[in-house]
């Protein structure tokens, strides 16, 4: 038996255990449901029974702790034995997101060969890899990438759904990938949630016929006493519960609502997926009035696993026991007894091990609990064929993107389309001379969306894609055929003037938290793209807008600019399937008629973030089931372009960009003489031993240029109303200067972070001069959890970035924020 060095690490947990308040007064208000008896067949049960007795202590406690595979080395195995291993959207083999799929397939069989072993001590069990596979098997290039959930919900079609699972299972398992969490079952209505296009529909209908076809699609059909079919693997019902229903839309954030509006809007596609057999379901981050849901024993235990009968395990999110009260992310007792089964400790894998070990022991964690929780696991793992040491689709790459699951996608893009206006410019004639601008246009990596290679799907250039098509390219092949041709031209500038300009724009990538918005308005304040079109429409030419977004947004000049406007939302990698319903043959007829129809209603304002089929008063731009076609065309006056009463922004993510101080956040500059707002673009600290200048850095007056004379300190700070960056603390972002070292530091060069009167320092000295040079810009990204480290309280930050130095230095900045670690951020 492998002896564990038993430790229990400086994290302690608190005395007494705080108890969650009973969230449910009412059982009988919540649907039933029950798992299929073939997920518990007496002969898989029996295989549990005898793995269980054989079981040390340590590895029942390993079965329920999961590590991210950028903290653990698959030889970790050996001592800690583990139940699972992940791949976070950010992580990818030898720390590269975009590695390929022979790369992900090695990883994978290293981890499970370790798990397998058979040395003295050691009972072999297999490690399940999970990954956030949500619209294809989105973590690897090369792979199909489906529209996300959004467009699905448009097309209305639960055996497209199904389809979709089989391709996004197959994709995955061909690659070693075991586990996939999702589907994702959330109701969304706030459309300011940035999670908003993971969702299928604001109608929990829609969502409840989507949940079980998913669910067959990516597990097959559970049988009594045989794992799922070759090419499936296990799905992770997500996230419960009403992650969609927090207020204001905030990811993580709180749904204040009554026991039957949690039932009734979120609650509809459990019972589809536990009746399909789903083998996990994943507890949310969020909170129902107060209570998170990772900690609520009454909806975990006695609701999930009581009332909806389900006897598949429950997973954590990202290191969200940690959140709650008196818990940390190396010590959370609370979670596993209020029924979480498998931790999702993606870097406090280790601490969590030895403190929940020495838990059990004590008897704070009830073994029957803990040993329940393996049940659990291990009857997925059976189910899902882990113990099978034949896998013969694994390798099998010329299924990676196969032409044939290629073509799903494509009739997804196809279906999925909803036009919004249309003033007899489409279908377009395919001899037509067509202009196709907006940076969308030939973007790739901006039609997929978040959750794409990487975590927020930026970064990403259309190499990444190997046999995908742009936008463009699926216009461009499309009249080529018919005697026409396309121009891309980003700008919208040509040199002779077509007949026809399809525009597309959108919304950036973004993932979680990060897309989180104040208001629905498009482009609020600088409208770029609105301009474009504005220009195009002013010089006689029709124009087509073909609009890339996650959520409903209030473009109404937009949409007033444009003679036809499609809603495409985030298509995935077909995008050749916009073409297939815009361009016509050469007489103008259509090849395809546009079929979808709005899964999410549109807002009339800006403010109008929450408007939902059934809500009072429900008065949206263009109602749930809308969507125009060419056999049922219909006229859309002019739209309203007022945008109502707005709100400022409080900008967490950017603070100073494109030449500007984003609102609400100020530039101080500040030395022994006081501190000195930088109100204007030039300014000096009140003894001038800091000055900051405007330059030119690529764009014009796009930079700053700050220089200390070295003469005493001096310091350049961000400041601003007190912000919570709990969130995107836990969600590994960084601190990020985009920078040119004009002048090495002649002293110690500190970047604090500061919250009320505590500020948390970190030297960058050796960092500044390692990255940076006299020629070229450069990023800095430094973890904002070093600063949590360092002491900062990260609920209220109201400095997230200052410079501070004695002696002489000059950099030049293009860019202050908040950024994604993409594997390159540091801690100092």
């Amino acid at each position: 038996m492998t002896t564990m060095p038993l430790r229990t690490t400086t994290s302690q947990a608190p005395a007494e255990t705080p108890t969650p308040p009973r969230a449910t007064a009412h059982p009988e208000l919540w649907p039933q449901a029950r798992s299929p008896e073939a997920l518990t067949d007496a002969q898989t049960e029996a295989r549990i029974d005898s793995l269980l007795a054989r079981l040390s202590l340590e590895e029942k406690v390993g079965q329920v702790i999961q590590a991210d595979i950028g903290s653990i080395k698959a030889e970790d195995l050996r001592t800690y034995p583990l139940g699972s291993i992940l791949a976070g959207g950010n992580s990818g083999p030898n720390n590269d997101d975009r590695a390929p799929a022979v790369e992900w397939l090695k990883l994978s069989r290293d981890f499970r060969a370790i798990s397998l072993e058979e040395r003295p001590g050691h009972t072999p069990i297999p490690v399940i890899f999970g990954v956030d596979a949500v619209h294809g098997n989105n973590n690897i290039p090369g792979a199909t990438i489906f529209p996300h959930n959004i467009a699905l919900g448009a097309v209305r079609d639960p055996e497209l759904i199904r389809r979709i699972g089989e391709v996004t299972a197959l994709e995955s398992a061909v690659t070693g990938i075991d586990w996939t969490f999702g589907p994702t079952l959330a109701v969304p209505r706030d459309d300011r949630w940035g999670r908003t296009y993971e969702g299928y529909s604001e109608d929990p209908e829609l969502v409840a016929s989507y949940a079980g076809p998913m669910t067959l699609g990516l597990q097959g059909e559970l049988r009594p006493g045989q794992p799922l079919a070759q090419g499936r693997i296990a799905g992770s019902a997500k996230h419960f519960l009403a992650d969609g229903g927090t207020t204001g839309g905030k990811d993580q954030g709180d749904a204040e609502i009554s026991e039957e509006e949690l039932v009734r809007l979120h609650a509809a596609g459990y019972p589809p997926t536990i009746n399909a057999g789903i083998l996990s379901v994943m507890a949310s981050f969020s909170s129902w009035n107060g209570v998170k849901h990772t900690g609520n024993k009454t909806l975990l235990t006695d609701v999930l696993k009581g009332r909806m009968g389900f006897n598949g395990f429950v997973v954590g999110d990202w290191n969200a026991h940690g959140q709650l009260p008196g818990a940390t992310n190396e010590n959370s007792p609370q979670a596993l007894i209020a029924g979480l089964d498998m931790y999702m400790a993606p870097d406090s894998w280790k601490g969590l091990f030895h403190n929940t070990l020495a838990q059990v022991r004590a008897g704070e964690i009830p073994l029957a609990r803990l040993e329940d929780a393996v049940r659990r696991i291990l009857r997925a793992k059976f189910k899902a064929g882990l113990f099978n040491t034949e896998r013969p689709l694994e390798g099998r790459f010329e299924l990676f993107g196969a032409p044939a699951h290629r073509a799903v996608a494509r009739e997804a893009v196809a279906r999925s389309l909803v036009l919004l206006k249309n003033e007899g410019v489409l279908p377009i004639k395919s001899t037509a001379r067509v202009l196709v601008a907006g940076d969308a246009a030939d973007d790739i990596g901006k039609q997929c969306g978040g959750w794409t290679l990487s975590w927020q799907g930026t970064g990403n250039t259309n190499s990444d894609f190997p046999n995908a098509h742009s936008i463009y390219a699926g216009i461009r092949d499309a009249v080529a055929a018919g005697g026409g041709s396309a121009e891309l031209s980003v700008d919208g500038s040509f040199t002779k003037k077509p007949d026809v300009a399809i525009v597309v724009f959108g919304e950036n990538p973004y993932a979680e938290f990060q897309g989180d918005i104040a208001t629905v308005e498009y482009q609020p304040g600088n409208k770029t793209d609105l301009a474009l079109l504005r220009k195009l429409m002013a010089q006689g030419i029709p124009v087509v807008s073909v609009f890339l977004s996650g959520r409903p947004l209030w473009v109404n000049p937009e949409i007033n600019a444009s003679r036809a406007f499609v809603a495409a939302w985030l298509p995935g990698t077909q995008g050749e399937g916009v073409a297939d319903v815009l361009i016509g043959d050469a007489n103008g007829k259509p090849r395809r008629d546009f079929t979808g129809k709005l899964s999410f209603s549109w807002p009339r304002k800006a403010l109008q973030a929450s408007v939902n089929r059934g809500d009072a008063n429900y008065d949206p731009q263009f109602p749930y089931g809308y969507g125009l076609s060419y056999a049922q065309p219909a006229r859309v006056e002019m739209l309203s372009e007022d945008p109502g009463p707005t709100v400022a922004a409080t900008s967490t993510a950017l603070f100073f960009g494109s030449g500007k101080v984003a609102e609400p956040w100020s530039l101080v500059l500040s030395d022994t003489g006081g501190s000195s707002p930088a109100l204007k673009a030039n300014g000096d600290s009140p003894q001038r031993v800091l000055s900051l200048r405007v330059v030119d850095a690529g764009a014009q007056e796009n930079g700053r240029t700050l220089t200390w004379s070295g003469t005493q300190q001096a310091t350049v700070a961000v400041t601003g109303p007190a912000v919570d960056l709990s969130r995107q603390t836990t969600g590994d972002m960084a601190v990020a200067l985009r920078y040119r070292l004009d002048r090495a530091p002649a002293a110690p060069v500190k970047l604090t972070l500061t919250s009320g009167e505590r500020p948390a320092s970190l030297d960058i000295t050796r960092l500044l001069t390692t990255l940076g040079s006299a020629t070229e810009f450069r990023m800095l990204k430094v973890k904002l959890s070093s600063f949590r480290d360092a002491g900062a309280n990260m609920s209220s930050v109201t400095s997230p970035l200052a410079l501070t130095t004695s002696g002489a230095l000059t950099l030049t900045v293009t860019d202050l924020c908040l950024a994604t670690n993409d594997g390159d951020a540091v801690c100092p």
